[in-house]
């Protein structure tokens, strides 16, 4: 009887090393998102002119020579734009949500009460022009196909360094098969300890990075106040994968997690420059 009890531990250990596999050869376009600091939603301040995922806080990244962290979704006509929250409650203090309304729609609302407005992801790439990489996150409530399209399309003919990541793995999946050349990263964190509501099982399945074996992420960005829970812990350590870390909030914070990790998502603060250093 013990036998068989080691035996069935010993398999599924095995079994959840093999889950949990990054893509193990590294991406050479990987290296060029390399040496940089990425604003979370832009270089932004929601109490400005120039709050987040907003031309505005895009030009001031570019311009402060940061890159730059975004969010794109798709209105209800399939245009993707810029801008976090599924609902608009938050940012423009109106009961609707971005996927409801159209993007025509859209533009009669401003961001924190600024002049700035929603922009569609082509406008953000316009406005970047390729001046420093971005970090892309497709915000895919359900189903990922028309999303990853709209954005891929967008991205065809951009000549800027850019990565897409997800914390849905059907959008990683997605990139895999259609455009494998594409640097994918899986976002995650602890989200029963983050109060997030949802499906318990999933959130356990993507805490512990379960889908792995399946999108074979070029790089895990983990939430930085939890780099210890182990499924990170050993892509980190035992697979070497890329590690992006957020969202760092205080200089002490990013000089403590670069032992635990490679890239920075940075926020509410001005960190030193890792470049030209």
């Amino acid at each position: 009887m013990l036998i068989n009890v080691i035996i069935f531990l010993a398999v599924m250990t095995v079994i959840y090393f093999i889950i949990i596999m990054p893509k193990l050869r590294r991406n050479p376009e990987s290296r060029k998102l390399d040496g940089w600091l990425y604003a979370h939603r832009g270089f932004h301040d929601n109490k400005s002119d120039a709050p987040e995922n907003t031309l505005k806080a895009f030009q001031l990244a570019v311009e402060n020579n940061y890159g730059i962290e975004l969010d794109v979704q798709l209105t209800k006509d399939k245009v993707p734009v810029v801008h976090h929250d599924y609902h608009l409650r938050r940012s423009c203090g109106v009961d609707k949500k971005v996927a409801e309304l159209t993007y025509e729609e859209l533009k009669n609302y401003n961001l924190f009460e600024s002049k700035e407005r929603i922009p569609t992801f082509q406008e953000v790439l316009n406005c970047v022009d390729g001046k420093v990489p971005l970090i892309v996150e497709l915000k895919i409530p359900l189903m990922a196909e028309r999303l990853c399209q709209a954005v891929s399309s967008a991205l065809k003919d951009y000549k800027g360094i850019y990565c897409i990541e997800s914390f849905n793995p059907f959008g990683l999946i997605w990139y895999k098969k259609h455009v494998p050349e594409v640097v994918r990263g899986q976002l995650s964190t602890d989200f029963v300890k983050e109060k997030i509501e949802g499906n318990k099982i999933q959130y356990f399945i993507l805490k512990h990075l379960l889908m792995n074996f399946l999108t074979k992420p070029d790089f895990i960005a983990y939430q930085h106040v939890y780099k210890k829970d182990l499924s990170f812990y050993l892509c980190r350590k035992l697979y070497r994968v890329k590690t992006f870390a957020w969202t760092i909030k205080t200089q002490e914070d990013l000089d403590h997690n670069k032992k635990y990790y490679e890239l920075f998502i940075f926020d509410s603060f001005t960190p030193k420059k890792l470049r030209n250093e």
